[in-house]
């Protein structure tokens, strides 16, 4: 007996088209890069190996020097993602659709924080930057608009995701829409949005390093100043301190999840 395909012949052949063109939009790519590269793709990996060179070996000596400014860093995502985590909790709660009733509410709020997710956190860096001057200030309003955007598209989603027969018994026993919130809606989201806030956090440890390089304070500032400055291996240095900075953070914060979960 013929076994029967799984999908019919005019899938197969779009799926084939489809395929295709990805591959010549990738083949077209990577010859029009090749063309405008300087020497070639060989002359630009001989360049890298000279310019990696140059960062070994590190100069350990400097990080009594540097652990302020990345004190300054952590101290940026921490005030970001919580600052982030009391706005998240009210913007995401009006932009899901089985919470708020009023649907105009709803509609601005959920395109309000569409059209905030789309700027991206080093555009936010340095209009800020260009506002208030080169410090840690400027990070800390980029990180938290940054943060908001990425925290209240995950927590409305779960909320949308809630089970809503005990919010409804709720309203029906004659609870107002606080005692709905608190007593049906809290216990089932807040293991999750924990989760998201420690991810935040985890994002904004790596972001704040680079939004540093635009003059947004942190241990990024000092890394461009030495980078500017040809001292490679003071750069490297810094490197090695954020590398082992964000791995102990990520474990600890991996741990904390899989305890709330």
């Amino acid at each position: 007996m013929k076994t029967p395909n799984l999908y019919p012949r005019k899938t197969k052949i779009q799926v084939s088209v489809i395929f295709v063109l990805v591959l010549a939009m990738y083949l077209f790519s990577m010859n029009v890069t090749a063309s405008q590269t300087t020497g070639g793709f060989t002359n630009a990996l001989a360049n890298m190996g000279n310019v990696i060179k140059k960062f070994f070996p590190p100069n350990l000596s400097i990080l009594p020097t540097i652990w302020e400014p990345m004190a300054t860093t952590i101290q940026m995502a921490v005030i970001a993602t919580t600052v982030a985590a009391l706005l998240t909790i009210p913007l995401s709660l009006l932009s899901a659709r089985n919470i708020t009733t009023i649907k105009p509410l709803y509609y601005v709020t959920r395109i309000s924080l569409n059209i905030l997710r789309t700027i991206p956190d080093l555009v936010l860096a340095v209009i800020f930057v260009g506002l208030f001057g080169v410090g840690v200030f400027p990070g800390i309003l980029a990180l938290i608009i940054f943060s908001l955007g990425i925290l209240a598209k995950l927590f409305g989603e779960t909320v949308e995701a809630v089970d809503m027969d005990p919010l409804e018994a709720m309203r029906a026993s004659g609870a107002n829409i606080f005692q709905v919130i608190y007593y049906g809606l809290v216990p089932q989201v807040l293991p999750q949005f924990t989760s998201f806030v420690l991810y935040v956090f985890e994002i904004n440890i790596r972001a704040s390093v680079v939004l540093g390089l635009v003059g947004a304070g942190g241990i990024g500032l000092t890394l461009d100043r030495e980078l500017n400055f040809y001292n490679y291996p003071n750069a490297m240095a810094i490197i090695i301190l954020i590398f082992v900075v964000v791995i102990v953070i990520e474990y600890i914060s991996t741990k904390i999840r899989e305890a709330l979960i």
